[in-house]
């Protein structure tokens, strides 16, 4: 009972999270964005494309590390069972962040791991999911951005 009082005391003298406090996305939301992208990286690994396809947008597009830019749901789904099937191995993405800009409107940033062989080092890469509102409760994943770090500029 006391961990509870001191939870509520830090989050009505210290703020609920901004988005939450605003009325734009409640714990809720945020629960079932984390769980679109979970849904995504599943779909991935079982290389399923009716899966995918129902974690999308009709519009929905994927900018790659290659540079390759994937417009519409067919060409998302059909470039990510490509991009399985030319680097096998287990994938993970870690979201660390959900951010909520508008009502129905989330921006998820994560940590995105390749990982291949036993005896290979993981591709360890950032991602950002941008994901909406499709009902009253369902979510669809709008866009994903893939980056590749690169070494800081001398």
């Amino acid at each position: 009972m006391r961990i509870l009082a001191v939870a509520v005391f830090c989050y009505v003298f210290a703020g609920a999270p901004p988005a939450l406090a605003q009325g734009i996305a409640t714990a809720a939301d945020e629960t079932a964005v984390r769980a679109v992208v979970a849904k995504y990286v599943d779909a991935r690994e079982r290389r399923d494309p009716k899966l995918l396809e129902a974690l999308f947008t009709a519009d929905a597009d994927q900018l790659t590390t290659t540079g390759e830019w994937r417009q519409g749901r067919d060409n998302v789904v059909r470039g990510g069972l490509a991009s399985s099937q030319a680097n096998p191995g287990s994938r993970h993405i870690t979201i660390e962040t959900v951010r909520f800009v508008a009502a129905g409107v989330a921006i998820a940033d994560g940590r995105y791991e390749i990982t291949e062989a036993q005896n290979t080092a993981p591709r360890r890469m950032r991602t950002t999911f941008v994901v909406v509102r499709a009902g009253s409760s369902e979510w669809r994943i709008a866009a994903i951005r893939n980056m590749a770090p690169t070494e800081p500029a001398r």
